[in-house]
């Protein structure tokens, strides 16, 4: 992202990097993908030893960051990811950490806090119905109290990493309006299909809750709080995946523009021809702007700026529409290898693609915007 970093945030850049390179490279992806296992736990947990589920936690939680700016340190990470399509619940995890520690009943949670810092447990954020959008505030699933329990029922549709998590936040719906829970995922009543999805390591289940109960204690957000809850989770999460689709494109360009210098056609390199150059000119351009919006987006989220809102949806909208056609555009300057099973570019196509419909449409995240700005 464009923003200058700190010496700590340069080292934890290379750190991280070297991490990723050595633990998740590409022929470890492909082989997690033949496992069908989405991600290895021990890997998962020294990353969280790395800080990654912490610097979204606040300090009286135990949480910690490297720059004191927690989503900005984040989305190094995110950015690092994405240049390794690497597995990981990484944004669905954080946003439930960080949701558990804002919460006004955060005292119930303590030990899922602690057990998710440090990569004893995973979580994941379940907020997509069946033949719905992004539309939390028009949830199905209905909460509904008998005696000092509440009893879920409904289906929650496209949860990620569901199958490897002890626990899932749901939003449900009771008499007096929406609410967050938080739900361990052993409970009688819990049911977790896999769906069958594009990304080779990143796996996504649909979860019934077939009158699962829960005690009040569970409780995460009510009342008003929900719905600005809501928001900040659907800011944070917008944020780290337009981070992590800026380290998509940025090794997808980086791997083409070599291509075009190693590949001779009719005794020159690809990368003389004058076409192909605007044709990388107008890419390099639009990755820095999805380096700039990401940035600043990432920024306003940090600050609790009262533009986040908006400058989130503007990222997401822009991002999750140049992404996919960056990488289209490269797949096409790689000619007929591009498109073979053995190629490393469909990985980074389908990470893309599914981030393109995650977490809001780009036309979803358009009209958002013209909302917000009375459009």
């Amino acid at each position: 992202m464009e923003f200058e970093l700190t010496p700590d945030q340069q080292l934890f850049r290379g750190t991280t990097k070297e991490f990723l390179e050595k633990e998740s490279s590409l022929e470890k992806v492909r082989e997690l993908a033949e496992s069908g296992k989405g991600f290895d736990r021990d890997w998962w947990q020294r990353g969280a030893e790395l800080g990654w589920m912490s610097m979204l936690v606040s300090e009286k939680s135990g949480g910690d960051s490297i720059s004191g700016a927690g989503l900005l340190d984040m989305a190094i990470v995110a950015e690092e990811m994405g240049r390794l399509v690497s597995p990981g619940p990484l944004v669905v995890a954080n946003v439930v950490a960080a949701a558990l520690s804002e919460s006004s009943n955060m005292s119930a949670h303590v030990k899922v806090i602690e057990q998710l810092m440090a990569g004893d447990a995973v979580a994941t954020y379940a907020m997509c119905e069946i033949d719905r959008g992004w539309d939390p505030a028009g949830t199905q699933l209905v909460a509904a109290s008998e005696g000092d329990e509440l009893v879920l029922t409904g289906v929650k549709d496209r949860v990620e990493s569901a199958e490897q998590s002890e626990y899932i936040l749901v939003t449900a719906r009771r008499d007096d309006g929406l609410a967050q829970y938080l739900v361990p995922t052993d409970l009688p009543g819990l049911t977790i299909t896999p769906l069958t999805g594009i990304d080779l390591v990143r796996q996504y289940s649909q979860v019934s809750f077939d009158g699962v109960r829960i005690p009040s204690s569970a409780l995460v957000f009510s009342g008003d709080e929900t719905g600005q809850a809501i928001e900040r989770q659907l800011q944070i999460a917008v944020v780290l995946q337009c981070a992590e689709l800026v380290g998509v494109i940025s090794r997808v360009l980086e791997d083409t523009l070599q291509w075009m210098f190693d590949r001779y056609s009719f005794g020159r390199p690809l990368a003389s021809y004058q076409a192909l150059k605007h044709r990388v000119a107008d890419m390099k351009m639009w990755l820095e702007a999805s380096q700039g919006t990401t940035a600043a987006a990432a920024r306003a989220v940090e600050n609790r700026s009262p533009e986040a809102a908006e400058m989130v949806s503007i990222a997401k909208s822009y991002i999750g529409q140049v992404a996919t056609d960056i990488i289209q555009d490269c797949v096409q300057l790689h000619g007929g290898i591009g498109i073979t099973w053995e190629h490393d570019i469909h990985l980074y196509l389908r990470r893309a693609t599914v981030n393109r419909v995650s977490w809001g449409t780009p036309s979803e995240h358009r009209e958002r915007l013209a909302t917000i700005i009375g459009v």
